[in-house]
């Protein structure tokens, strides 16, 4: 091979690693956003909250009202009845994948499981209005929320910090007879 063309051949070798360190750094940089969205059907109205990641984690540890404080949010004095929620927290995070609670009654049906490193929760009553809840949470945000040192605390912003990192993902939907309920995050800054 000439030396021309070794030259060239490095460059190209350096530009395409140029451009691939530049395209995953851009690729890591890409803002997530925090999606509400909420339909009701039996009142004609809706609302769209559209909220960057970015911005959320900023303003959170900005307000300082009622149980709100520094980002995090004081849930009160939790009577847990002597369950250490820590403790089974570490024990969900370690276990395998799996359904750890399945509850079928005539009225109402409840699934608690791990999947792919997401606690998820499945509530649906079989009344008739059909209610249903669906929570999908990654285990990293969970941990986050319990971060604080703090037994009556929940870190709402190291839980956003924790999102930024999740991907796409469904967090929440509820549904009934008129009313249906998503939260989710994803790279779109529109609901749509």
């Amino acid at each position: 091979m000439t030396k021309g063309l070794r030259r060239a051949a490095v460059l190209c070798l350096l530009a395409t690693g140029t451009l691939t360190a530049a395209t995953a750094a851009m690729a890591g940089t890409t803002e997530r956003y925090l999606h509400v969205k909420v339909d009701d059907a039996k009142n004609g109205e809706s609302v769209n909250v559209n909220v960057p990641l970015s911005l959320a984690e900023k303003i959170l540890p900005a307000v300082n009202k009622g149980n709100l404080h520094a980002g995090k949010v004081t849930v009160g004095d939790i009577d847990a009845d002597g369950v250490d929620v820590r403790g089974i927290l570490d024990a969900i995070r370690s276990a395998p994948d799996n359904e750890f609670v399945t509850v079928k009654q005539k009225d109402q049906e409840v699934r608690v499981a791990k999947s792919n490193g997401n606690l998820i929760v499945h509530v649906k009553n079989n009344d008739k209005d059909g209610e249903r809840v669906d929570v999908t949470v990654p285990m990293k945000v969970v941990d986050a929320l319990f971060s604080t040192a703090k037994k009556d605390e929940l870190d709402i912003a190291a839980a956003i910090r924790a999102l930024s990192d999740a991907g796409d993902i469904l967090i929440v939907t509820v549904q009934d007879a008129s009313q249906h309920v998503r939260v989710w995050v994803d790279s779109k800054n529109t609901s749509e």
